[in-house]
């Protein structure tokens, strides 16, 4: 069920969501945090998508920001969404005016859930200390999605400048299997010093300097990356040792190949994780992440700081 409330207020939205839950049943039980969603000017349905498909597993309250259809200066216009068009949450779909866009915080405040954690999501460009924004401050965590972002090189270094506990970004959910791959390979004999890692894929993709710098800073040794702008985000992690390399090649963005000495070639379902699931994945925890931020604060500046000292040896 949709419901348009236009040229409203706070006060009323959370009237009418009260009239809904006495007609409907207690639909608020249950809810075990506030998403909060800011989208700037881009379409907001793939966004509330993801959320209304992780809120299987995290029921919650979404409370959007979307601008792309500003009302009149000093309005605001709202839609509530509940039931089949939820998900297993309820949808606040704000449309605030051009002049009230500095006051964010304070059109959310009164629609937050009591007692329940707030979690803060931009899917598109992000602020430029999303600790600092109004939206993040208010929040346990912070998450950004560099790869959606114009330069998601730029953004993913301006997050490491900035990063406290509490943010995380999509591009580290979506290195995840990849991780648990390389982690279990290499708890298995024989137990060797890496020498060198190398990891390649899509020219621009935040994941694949994520995925090198978690290396650079769990193995302690030289990481470098090999772009192809033509690669479906990451595409192979080969790491090399005395007793041979191993291997984990997806040159289709499907099913991936481990490759390791002496033993056979596994093949490993390992498709491109869709938006939803790294979502759900984040909104698992609300404690901070520390391998991410050791990740992104120390690791990569070890990647940066040897492609320029390869850079320079050319």
């Amino acid at each position: 069920m949709i419901i348009d409330l236009p040229g409203t207020t706070t006060r009323a939205i959370n009237k009418k969501l009260v009239e809904v839950r006495e007609e409907g049943g207690a639909i608020a039980l249950g809810r075990v945090l506030t998403l909060v969603i800011d989208a700037g000017h881009h379409d907001v349905e793939e966004a509330i998508q993801a959320a209304n498909e992780a809120s299987h597993e995290h029921p919650c309250r979404v409370i959007v920001m979307a601008r792309g259809q500003e009302p009149q200066e000093g309005t605001l216009d709202a839609q509530i969404r509940i039931g089949g068009d939820a998900g297993a949450s309820e949808v606040v779909v704000l449309h605030p005016s051009a002049a009230g866009s500095a006051d964010d915080d304070t059109l959310v405040m009164p629609l937050l859930l009591p007692d329940a954690p707030i979690v803060t999501w931009w899917p598109y460009e992000m602020p430029e200390d999303p600790a600092a924004h109004p939206l993040g401050r208010m929040a346990q965590r912070r998450i950004t999605d560099s790869t959606r972002c114009a330069d998601p090189g730029a953004a993913l270094r301006q997050l490491a400048r900035v990063h406290v506990d509490g943010n995380t970004d999509l591009a580290w959910a979506r290195t995840t299997l990849w991780r648990g791959l390389i982690a279990a390979t290499l708890e298995q004999p024989p137990f060797q010093t890496v020498d060198r890692a190398v990891v390649s894929g899509e020219s621009t993709h935040p994941s694949v300097d994520l995925m090198a710098a978690w290396l650079a800073e769990a193995l302690e040794c030289p990481v470098d990356v090999e772009r192809n702008p033509d690669a479906p985000a990451i595409t192979q992690v080969r790491l090399q040792r005395a007793a041979g390399d191993i291997v984990l090649d997806r040159p289709d963005g499907k099913t991936a190949a481990l490759i390791q000495p002496d033993q056979p070639e596994h093949r490993i379902a390992l498709p491109i994780r869709q938006l939803r699931e790294c979502l759900a994945e984040e909104l698992r925890r609300l404690d901070a992440d520390e391998v991410y931020g050791e990740a992104l604060t120390e690791g990569l500046a070890l990647v940066d700081a040897g492609a320029a000292s390869g850079a320079g040896a050319r």
